[in-house]
């Protein structure tokens, strides 16, 4: 008889998207691209498909920590991934379990404002992130616009985020990714990482596409799945930002609006 596998693990907390682009579906997918075994803590639904948003509702504080409490009590879980959290009360009642946990290692991608500048969340969510959940976290990933709030500077050029990415690192957060995604012209695409130590250009091929939703999502789990792996940070994230060039240059063209990036790529080109 075969010996049983012993997979790495890594949990994902976040919300559900019915479109299956991003949120938990997007985190699962990729999770298992990378052979790490899925788990999963929903903090809220969302009735959405290629062409938006039309319906969220959030699920009690209390069933987000029973979720996340029924599998760490079970499963040995190496990496965490945290996304959209959407409410105060939320973002409190996981910020504890962090601070309480032995889990080594959290994914915090701050989901505040899309890509194209809507803010997703109210202020005062902005602020309990900033301040119970952003100190805790071991690789954080704004995009453009919240790494303007975080920093509360414009980010225009490579210097502004090489200096907010330095800003935000002092809000506690042991690693910062700025992901430039949404910024123009020749830094569309491109990353600034920082440390504490060494500030890190990181660029890749620009993938010429329409179809990129679920981008953020998918770069925060594969990053928690690199490091349950046992990879050193910048590694992790390095192997991440390749894995989503990938999977963006397999973008899916379903739906009438923003499709979805290729989590299974190799599936759909051989």
């Amino acid at each position: 008889m075969a010996a049983p596998l012993i997979p790495s693990v890594a949990l994902t907390i976040a919300g559900s998207d019915s479109g299956g682009g991003a949120g938990i579906q997007a985190d699962l997918r990729t999770f298992a691209f990378h052979q790490v075994h899925g788990t999963s803590a929903l903090t809220c639904v969302t009735a959405q498909n290629t062409c938006g948003v039309t319906r969220v509702d959030a699920l009690p504080p209390a069933a987000v920590v029973a979720q996340i409490e029924a599998v760490v009590s079970d499963i040995q879980v190496q990496s965490v991934k945290l996304g959209m959290l959407l409410n105060t009360d939320i973002m409190l009642a996981v910020a504890k379990m962090m601070a309480q946990s032995s889990i080594p290692f959290w994914v915090v991608d701050p989901v505040m404002v899309s890509r194209t500048g809507a803010q997703l969340v109210d202020d005062a969510a902005i602020a309990t992130l900033t301040t119970h959940l952003i100190p805790l976290a071991t690789v954080l990933t704004p995009n453009r616009y919240e790494a303007q709030i975080l920093s509360g500077q414009a980010i225009e050029t490579l210097s502004d985020m090489q200096v907010a990415a330095q800003k935000i690192h002092a809000l506690g957060a042991q690693t910062v990714l700025i992901k430039g995604g949404g910024m123009a012209g020749q830094l569309r695409g491109v990353d600034v990482w920082y440390d504490g130590e060494q500030v890190t250009t990181l660029t890749t091929t620009t993938v010429e596409t329409s179809d990129t939703h679920g981008t953020g999502c998918t770069l925060s789990a594969a990053i928690a799945a690199n490091l349950a792996l046992g990879k050193e940070q910048f590694v992790a994230v390095r192997d991440a930002k390749d894995y989503v060039t990938q999977a963006l240059q397999h973008a899916l063209r379903i739906g009438r609006g923003q499709g979805p990036v290729g989590h299974f790529y190799p599936l759909l080109s051989g």
